[in-house]
């Protein structure tokens, strides 16, 4: 696939963000992990993918994620918050708010359900989001913008329900191999301005973190996630009572270390292409993996959450009650209505978003009967 060329002051940037990696590796002693070229090409301070104010989201940036594709994702999920919020506590927190999209809908249809927040938190790290999802706000549901606060960092203590669409795929990844019976891990080098990978022997931390005998074959790769694992842990710990929901595509543990995923799940996204080069311009491109979403359920459990439920985006939507918020616009109304239909299509479909994105739920003291997972829960299969 050939990839866009990017501006002239773009490839400068990404540049300067070789030449920032280049000096963490050789203050390293010639090598780090690929978790830590992860960690600096999307959040080196001032140069990261995500925190040196290029447009990422939508059909200007390099994906677009489900808040963007339809309100319709936004304000089904809202049926799943307004049964967490039911239960006694009356908080949201939004993790990685992105474009803010998701929160001006979801405050948006909280209202008229009459199910408000009376605070609604967002932690989103990158500076130009953070700024982005403020001006969403302020267009589309001013009169809600004094209940929405911005942190830094997670709370020490929260109630209420956390969301987080497409935040896990995000978080540093270290990669292991397999090559016969020997297992290592793969980092990175560089050579001049070129980066490359180059393996090392596997540190007692990933031989701990993984079982080698869901590796199949003697030739595998694959993504550990202690990253989004901890985050997974901090959420649990910092979680009194309430839900914490996670969107995101991935597999049960079975399924993720599937032969036919022999190279991993790294992807790359860069002006709507998916590749798998991490290398190509870093600080220029979204880099993300699947996620092993039994590695996450056994993260919650581990840390005293309950795991809640577990079942494909489509299935959510579907006991979330899309197809009748659908059906508020008239099918006679083609010119309303068939857009709307592609979008639910997008977002169901196994095609497309449907089956290869979860929905993943944990918390405490929460209503165990989550509406989102009344049919089709998965939680068996992690």
């Amino acid at each position: 696939m050939s990839l866009p060329e990017p501006s002239q002051d773009a490839r400068a940037h990404s540049a300067r963000v070789v030449d920032h990696i280049r000096a963490d590796i050789e203050a390293a002693g010639g090598w780090i992990p690929f978790a830590r070229y992860m960690e600096l090409a999307l959040y080196a301070p001032g140069l990261g993918y995500y925190m040196a104010g290029a447009r990422k989201l939508g059909r200007d940036g390099d994906f677009v994620t489900a808040p963007e594709i339809s309100d319709l994702f936004g304000q089904t999920l809202a049926a799943q918050v307004r049964q967490v919020l039911e239960a006694g506590d009356d908080e949201v927190l939004e993790v990685g708010a992105g474009s803010g999209a998701l929160a001006a809908t979801l405050l948006a249809e909280l209202e008229r359900l009459g199910a408000l927040p009376s605070r609604y938190l967002i932690l989103e790290l990158s500076p130009d989001l953070r700024a982005r999802s403020r001006d969403t706000l302020a267009a589309r549901v001013p009169h809600l913008l004094e209940r929405v606060a911005w942190l830094n960092q997670l709370p020490p203590r929260f109630a209420g329900c956390v969301i987080g669409n497409e935040v896990l795929d995000a978080m540093p990844v270290h990669v292991v191999s397999r090559d016969g019976d020997a297992l290592h891990e793969q980092g990175v080098v560089a050579n001049g301005t070129s980066l490359h990978w180059d393996v090392r022997a596997l540190s007692a931390t990933l031989r701990d973190a993984l079982d080698p005998t869901y590796l199949p074959g003697t030739a595998y790769a694959t993504e550990i996630q202690l990253a989004a694992r901890a985050f997974i842990r901090a959420i649990a710990h910092m979680l009194e009572r309430g839900v914490a929901l996670f969107v995101d595509y991935g597999f049960p543990q079975h399924e993720y270390y599937h032969a036919q995923r022999a190279r991993g799940t790294l992807m790359c996204h860069y002006r709507h292409r998916a590749h798998d080069d991490p290398f190509f311009l870093p600080g220029l491109q979204d880099i993300t993996s699947h996620i092993d979403f039994t590695a996450m359920a056994r993260a919650a459990a581990d840390s005293g959450a309950a795991v809640l439920g577990y079942t494909t985006q489509a299935q959510f939507l579907i006991n979330c009650g899309i197809a009748q918020l659908l059906a508020r616009t008239p099918a006679e109304d083609a010119r309303a209505y068939a857009p709307l239909a592609a979008q639910v299509g997008r977002l169901t479909s196994p095609a497309e978003m449907g089956e290869l994105f979860k929905v993943f739920a944990f918390g405490r003291a929460a209503p165990r009967a989550l509406i989102g997972f009344l049919t089709g829960d998965k939680r068996h299969t992690l």
